[in-house]
C-alpha cells in the first residue's frame, strides 16, 4: 500500500508540474485594434516569428495565445502603419494603428524573427527553433506554381498579330504580399505580372455602346528601357447596382481536409464567406458541400434571408482527414444544377489549399472534369488559402477551364476585399471568352512582347474559333494588357533577326497600303461571347502613333507595378540594375496614388520597401 501511494504521489507531482509548466509556456493575450476613426475590423495580429495570427472581429476585438518564446504581436491594416509590441508581462493590449501617409512614414518589416534560411518555424519552445536551423526551405515546402516562362520579343515581319486571353485573376499578387509580409522573397514562378497589374482598379472609359466594356489605350515611353515604347491597353466592364444583379445560385464548396487545420485556412475561410452571405439577397441561394475523406453536403440550397441557418452551418465546419477534392466538384456541380437559375449566376465557388490527395488529383484529370461540367451553364471561382503545401497550379488550372476566376487570401481584409467590395466582379459574369488581336503596323513597330499573360496566349487562328476557351470578365472589372514596343529605326540587344516569310495583312498587304502609311501604330480586335451565348461579338480600336508626354495615373501605376513584377521574377528585359529600378518606382508611385480610398496602392509602397530591403 505504502509503495502504492508513494507512485501515486510522484505522478501527481509530476502531472502537476507538466501542467503548470504547460500554462506557463503558453498566454492568451486579449485587446481591441483601433485607428483614429474608431474599431479595425478584420485587422491582422501575428506573432513575430511565426505564422500564427488571427484576425479582429466586427468590434475590432482579439484574442490570440502566444506560445512560450514568443514575445512580440505584428498588428497590420490595408492603409494603415504596421506597428509590433513587446508582451512582457501583459494580457492586455490594445493597439492604436496610424494612417501611411506617404513614404517618410510607411514602415518597413523586416526578415520576422524565428526565420531561418527561409524556413517558417513553428513549435512552442527554444529547442524546436534550434532543430530547424538545419532544416532547408525546399525539404518543409511543397507548394507547387507552374513554369512561368515570360514573354519574348516578336519580330512584326514575321509575326504581325498577337493573340490572348484576358486573365482577371488577382491571386498572383496577394500571394506575393503573403510572401514578403513573412519576410521571403516569393519564388519566381509565383509571380504572374498581369494579376499584379490587374489586382489595383483604374480610371478607365466606361462603355457607352452595345459592347459590356470600354476600352482604354495610351502610346508612351517605357520606364525600364529608355529607347522602348509601351502601349497600354485597359478594359472596364459595366458596374450594375446590386439591387439589379440577376439572382444567384451559389454552392460553396469547402476543403475540410487536415491540411486546412490552421489559423489561416478553415478559420479564415468560414469568417470571408460568413461576410458574403452577409450581401445575399432574397432570392438568391446558397449550398454547402465538403470534402475531406469523401465529399457531403452539410446544407442544401437555401434562401438567402435565411443568413443565420447559412452561418450556423460554416460555424460548425472543423477540419480532418483526407482530401476527395474530385468527388466534391462533382458534388457540388450537381447540385448548382439542380437548382440552375435560368438567366441568373450560377457558380461554385471552391474554397481550399489545392492539396487534392485523394482520387482524380492531377492537373489533368481536374482539367477534364471541370472542361465537362463547365458546358452546363455553371461557371467557377476558386479561392486559394495558406502557405506550405499551397497548389498554386492546380487551382489556377481549374479557374482557367472553369469559365472563372482565381483569387488568393491572405486575411481577412483580402477576404473581404474579393467577397464583399468587389462580390459583383466575382459572382456575375458580363462576357466569357474574351479575347484579343493585335496587328502592329511594321512602319512604326519594329518588334513587340506581351508584358505578363504567358499562360493565356493563344493561336493566331483561336481568335476566329468559337470552341476556344478564353477569359470572363465580371461586373465592374477593370483589365490591363501592356506591350512593349521596340519602335522601327531603334537599335536594341532584344531584337530579333529579320526574318522575310512575314505574312500579308493590313498593314503588309499592298491592296491596303493606304492603312500601311498611315499614322496607325496598332489596330485592336475585341472578341467576345455572352455569358450564355454559343456565338461571338467582333469590334475593333485603333492606336495612333502618338507617344504621350504627360502620361495619366493609370500609365505610371502600370509601369511601376510591372516594374516591381520583372525584378521579382529577374526580367533580362529590364536595361538597369534593380537598386535603379527600386528608386524609380518609389520615386514615381506616390505620383500616382491620388485615387487609393482603400489604402492597396500605398500598401504596395511598403511591400516594395520591403523587397527592397531583403535584397539588400
Amino acid at each position: 500500500m505504502k509503495n502504492y501511494n508513494y507512485t501515486f504521489t510522484i505522478l501527481l507531482f509530476l502531472g502537476s508540474y507538466f501542467i503548470s509548466d504547460f500554462a506557463f509556456s503558453q498566454r492568451t493575450i486579449r485587446g481591441t485594434v483601433t485607428s483614429a476613426d474608431g474599431d479595425l475590423i478584420g485587422a491582422t495580429v501575428q506573432i513575430k516569428g511565426s505564422q500564427n495570427g488571427t484576425s479582429t472581429d466586427i468590434d475590432g476585438k482579439y484574442s490570440i495565445t502566444v506560445p512560450e518564446g514568443y514575445d512580440v504581436l505584428i498588428f497590420r491594416y490595408v492603409g494603415f502603419e504596421n506597428k509590433e509590441v513587446t508582451i512582457g508581462t501583459q494580457t492586455v493590449i490594445d493597439v492604436e494603428l496610424g494612417k501611411s501617409e506617404g513614404l517618410s512614414e510607411v514602415v518597413i518589416m523586416n526578415s520576422l524573427a524565428g526565420r531561418v534560411a527561409g524556413v517558417r518555424i513553428r513549435g512552442n519552445s527554444s529547442r524546436t527553433k534550434r532543430k530547424a536551423k538545419n532544416i532547408s526551405y525546399k525539404e518543409v515546402n511543397t507548394e507547387s506554381y507552374a513554369n512561368n516562362e515570360e514573354n519574348g520579343f516578336s519580330s512584326v515581319s514575321q509575326n504581325p498579330l498577337s493573340t490572348f486571353s484576358i486573365d482577371v485573376d488577382k491571386a498572383s499578387y496577394s500571394n506575393v504580399r503573403r510572401f514578403l509580409n513573412d519576410g521571403e522573397m516569393p519564388p519566381q514562378d509565383a509571380v504572374r505580372v498581369e494579376e499584379m497589374i490587374n489586382y489595383f482598379n483604374y480610371d478607365y472609359n466606361e462603355p457607352t455602346g452595345k459592347h459590356p466594356f470600354g476600352v482604354t489605350t495610351e502610346y508612351g515611353n517605357c520606364a525600364w528601357n529608355e529607347n522602348h515604347k509601351l502601349v497600354l491597353v485597359g478594359l472596364q466592364a459595366k458596374k450594375i447596382k446590386k439591387d439589379n444583379l440577376p439572382n444567384s445560385n451559389i454552392v460553396f464548396l469547402l476543403d475540410v481536409s487536415g491540411s486546412m487545420n490552421s489559423h489561416n485556412k478553415l478559420p479564415l475561410l468560414k469568417k470571408g464567406l460568413t461576410e458574403l452571405v452577409k450581401e445575399l439577397r432574397e432570392n438568391d441561394k446558397v449550398a454547402i458541400v465538403v470534402y475531406a475523406g469523401a465529399a457531403g453536403v452539410v446544407l442544401p440550397s437555401t434562401s438567402g434571408t435565411k443568413k443565420e441557418e447559412i452561418i450556423a452551418a460554416l460555424d460548425k465546419l472543423s477540419a480532418g482527414g483526407s482530401t476527395a477534392g474530385g468527388q466534391g466538384i462533382e458534388l457540388a456541380y450537381k447540385i448548382a444544377k439542380e437548382n440552375f437559375i435560368k438567366d441568373g449566376t450560377n457558380r461554385v465557388i471552391l474554397c481550399t489549399d489545392g492539396d487534392f490527395n485523394v482520387g482524380s488529383s492531377s492537373d489533368g484529370d481536374m482539367q477534364r472534369l471541370i472542361e465537362k461540367q463547365r458546358e452546363s451553364g455553371v461557371f467557377l471561382t476558386c479561392l486559394g488559402f495558406g502557405m506550405g503545401n499551397y497548389k498554386d497550379s492546380k487551382l489556377e488550372t481549374l479557374a482557367d477551364k472553369g469559365n472563372g476566376n482565381y483569387g488568393y487570401i491572405d486575411d481577412f481584409q483580402e477576404a473581404r476585399k474579393m467577397l464583399v467590395t468587389e462580390f459583383s466582379g466575382t459572382l456575375f459574369t458580363l462576357a466569357k471568352d474574351v479575347k484579343i488581336q493585335i496587328e502592329f503596323n511594321p512602319n512604326y513597330v519594329a518588334a513587340y512582347r506581351l508584358v505578363g499573360y504567358e499562360n493565356r496566349l493563344l493561336n493566331e487562328e483561336d481568335f476566329d474559333n468559337d470552341t476556344k476557351d478564353a477569359g470572363e470578365i465580371g461586373v465592374g472589372h477593370t483589365v490591363t494588357a501592356l506591350y512593349e514596343i521596340i519602335p522601327v529605326g531603334v537599335k536594341s540587344d532584344f531584337l530579333p533577326k529579320k526574318d522575310n516569310k512575314g505574312k500579308r495583312l493590313k498593314y503588309q498587304n499592298s491592296e491596303v497600303s493606304e492603312a500601311a502609311g498611315s499614322q496607325e501604330l496598332m489596330t485592336v480586335k475585341f472578341r467576345y461571347k455572352q455569358p450564355d451565348g454559343k456565338k461571338s461579338t467582333e469590334f475593333e480600336e485603333i492606336i495612333m502613333n502618338e507617344v504621350k508626354i504627360n502620361n495619366s495615373e493609370n500609365f505610371v501605376w502600370t509601369n511601376v507595378v510591372a516594374m516591381f513584377g520583372m525584378i521579382l521574377t529577374d526580367s533580362k528585359y529590364k536595361k538597369e540594375k534593380d537598386s535603379d529600378l527600386y528608386k524609380w518606382i518609389l520615386e514615381n508611385a506616390p505620383n500616382a496614388k491620388t485615387k487609393d480610398e482603400e489604402g492597396y496602392r500605398g500598401e504596395f509602397i511598403r511591400l516594395v520597401k520591403t523587397a527592397e530591403s531583403l535584397k539588400k
